[in-house]
């Protein structure tokens, strides 16, 4: 058993670390928005799944994946800075209106994506590809070339939000609208902005775990589902408790599916979720809203 068990962990380790650093970044934009902007994005899963959509089309156009990588964060953030202007702001961002709404831009995406891309996974090829020995088994080292990637954008994202003019914006608005608006702050802007990063952050999770997953029009569900898994564990609007809560539930979720099933990993998850809430109602480092 445990010449057996022993290569099963280290493939749950790493599988878990891997997911877990893609699920923080996704699951990062939808805790911005919310903290932000106070509203439930419904349609992030969407926007995940439009960044792999988009690196498949410009991947398989130029033949460049770094273009891709580029393309899709931009693409998808203008998407949503549009469905901000055009949307949110003419139903002044109430939360029941919101959530409407965003249901609706989600159906919208997933229809234009099925007319357009097809139902059909679609692959994309890694811009590299090497293996790691580790004895008993080989493990890829782009999924590691990914997790670093995530954790660089992580760090990136905190650094902007801590030390810039921007950050320090988003950071008013988010503790209250009304003095940020007294000090001069744009808040119209900051909110789409916010949403456009939100969404370009999902992007381009989507977009960097592509070519291990495929693009497929539903790929966002899961994102979706794991996304407000994370944001309600760590606490709503909590960036700190986002990446906390990622690490635990991507860490939870590689070990349970590698070691059991991936269905019985989403079971897993719910239920630390429950466990969690019923603990501490706020999550783990949420705070009471105003």
């Amino acid at each position: 058993m445990p010449v057996t068990l022993g290569p099963h962990l280290l493939l749950a380790l790493l599988e878990g670390v891997v997911g877990a650093l893609v699920l923080a970044l996704t699951a990062l934009g939808l805790s911005l928005v919310f903290g932000v902007m106070r509203i439930v994005n419904v349609a992030h899963g969407a926007f995940f799944m439009l960044g792999a959509v988009v690196t498949w089309y410009v991947s398989s156009a130029t033949g460049s994946f770094l273009l891709a990588l580029v393309a899709a964060p931009l693409a998808v953030g203008g998407i949503a800075v549009v469905a901000d202007r055009l949307v949110l702001r003419r139903i002044g961002y109430e939360p029941e209106s919101t959530i409407v709404a965003t249901i609706g831009l989600l159906y919208i995406l997933e229809q234009l994506v099925l007319m357009t891309y097809g139902p059909y996974a679609r692959p994309v090829a890694a811009p590299i590809y090497f293996r790691i020995d580790f004895g008993w088994f080989g493990y890829s080292g782009y999924k590691l070339v990914v997790a670093a990637a995530a954790a660089f954008l992580l760090v990136a994202a905190w650094l902007a939000l801590s030390r810039t003019t921007l950050g320090l914006y988003l950071r008013a608005t988010q503790q209250d609208r009304e003095i940020a608006q007294a000090f001069a702050v744009p808040v119209g802007r900051v909110y789409s902005l916010a949403f456009g990063v939100g969404g370009g952050l999902a992007a381009l999770a989507g977009a960097l775990i592509v070519p291990v997953q495929q693009a497929h029009y539903l790929m966002g569900l899961d994102a979706l589902l794991l996304s407000f898994v994370v944001v309600i564990l760590g606490g709503l609007g909590s960036l700190t408790g986002t990446v906390v809560a990622a690490l635990v539930v991507g860490l939870a979720d590689g070990a349970v599916s590698v070691l059991f099933s991936p269905t019985l990993a989403k079971i897993v998850a719910t239920l630390l979720v429950g466990v969690v809430l019923a603990v501490r109602g706020r999550g783990l480092f949420g705070e009471e809203l105003a």
